[in-house]
């Protein structure tokens, strides 16, 4: 008997041009995920610790560097597959067929990571099936946030099951064999300084918020978003990131981190090469093609994630902020959610730029490791639980 063939199963997936808000309560919407399809996870291990020593910037390219690389090999598969940046790491939901290439990668890119800036990578797939067997949930819609830019969204607790599954003492994943060319990071860049917000009295909040246990997952993340959308306004009103506030960054600091993630280790060539299209990029940002890539970029910036849990770099006042905990507070109290921010004053973007006219994604976190604080902060929540 052949194999189910679903491999473009997130592909013809409609996108739905509603309100977050709206998209949470319409059940219909959203599609269970086939069972012969797996679960990515990466991790840099011990992210707290190293974000601490203020290695922030290097973990979110590492992080990157996971993404650039599986979508390099669906890209040329023909397939678009849901993936979700969480700072310190990413999460890819992907058919059958380009599981093996899509493993070799990673593994290389995880050796690489060792080498090059001495933190270990964790890797690892797990089936969904496996998930479905011990009794979780895995449903996934799309939803337009911008007129160039969409994202999955996924209900249930089957990712989450994956990661501790995958970071836990007893996952085992087996080597694959390694060629040369198995690591392609076309695209990946970090050439942005940080990223001030907006205004110069605004502040930038990296959000986490996980339904609890027994709770309606859906009913119990409107709530937040419908808390984030009263106060702080659309996911275009609070954006962190604006054209007026970029800045290149083309020290030879940052220009040999990018080159050493992407290319394996420090290459002199490759080094000039990027230095020289770094610093050609502020004479093309002043023309007109410039200025509009600048703008698109905008739109296809990464700022909200909904992967079983939501994730949101978001920007706006202090008293916005204390406006939105006041809520986060109840909703907490009444055993619905946990929660965990971090503030900064900036922004850190790494870029995946496949063609610059119109094939761009553009990776958000608060600076000083804004996703992987707020996360510590329900991670210490649920330990005091």
């Amino acid at each position: 008997m052949e194999p189910i063939k679903n491999d473009l199963f997130y592909s013809r997936l409609p996108v739905n041009e509603i309100s977050l808000s709206d998209l949470l309560t319409e059940d219909h919407l959203f599609y269970k995920i086939p069972p012969n399809w797996h679960v990515v996870i990466t991790d840099v291990k011990n992210s707290t610790a190293a974000v601490a020593g203020g290695l922030h910037e290097t973990i979110n390219l590492i992080a990157t560097a996971s993404i650039v690389a599986v979508l390099n090999i669906t890209y040329k598969a023909n397939l678009t597959v849901p993936f979700f940046f969480g700072g310190d790491g990413a999460t890819f939901i992907l058919p059958p067929t380009p599981l093996e290439s899509v493993m070799r990668a990673l593994q290389k890119h995880r050796d690489n990571t060792k080498t090059n800036f001495n933190l270990d990578l964790r890797i690892g797939h797990l089936p969904v099936a496996e998930i479905y067997e011990r009794g979780h949930e895995l449903r996934i819609s799309k939803l337009r946030t911008s007129e160039f830019f969409s994202i999955p969204v996924v209900l249930g607790d089957g990712l989450m099951y994956a990661e501790k599954k995958i970071k836990g003492p007893d996952y085992l994943l087996a080597p694959f064999s390694l060629t040369e060319d198995v690591l392609d990071l076309t695209g990946m860049q970090c050439r942005w300084d940080r990223i001030k917000p907006p205004k110069n009295i605004y502040e930038v909040v990296s959000l986490l918020a996980i339904a609890r246990g027994s709770v309606n997952q859906s009913l119990a993340f409107k709530k937040v978003i419908d808390s984030v959308d009263a106060i702080y306004g659309t996911v275009q009103n609070r954006t962190p990131i604006t054209v007026e506030k970029l800045r290149l960054k083309s020290t030879l600091a940052k220009i040999g981190l990018e080159v050493r993630a992407r290319m394996g280790g420090f290459n002199i060539f490759n080094f000039i090469n990027t230095w020289i299209r770094t610093n050609l990029g502020y004479f093309y940002f002043k023309t007109r093609k410039g200025r509009v890539y600048l703008h698109n970029l905008v739109s296809t910036s990464d700022t909200l994630v909904i992967d079983g849990r939501i994730n949101t770099v978001i920007s706006g006042t202090a008293e916005q902020r204390e406006m939105l905990v006041n809520e986060l507070n109840k909703l907490e109290a009444e055993g619905e959610i946990l929660y965990g921010y971090h503030i900064s004053k900036e922004s850190v973007m790494s870029c995946y730029v496949r063609n610059i006219n119109d094939k761009h994604i553009h990776f958000i976190d608060g600076a000083e490791g804004g996703y992987t604080k707020a996360a510590g902060v329900i991670k210490k929540k649920n330990i005091l639980r």
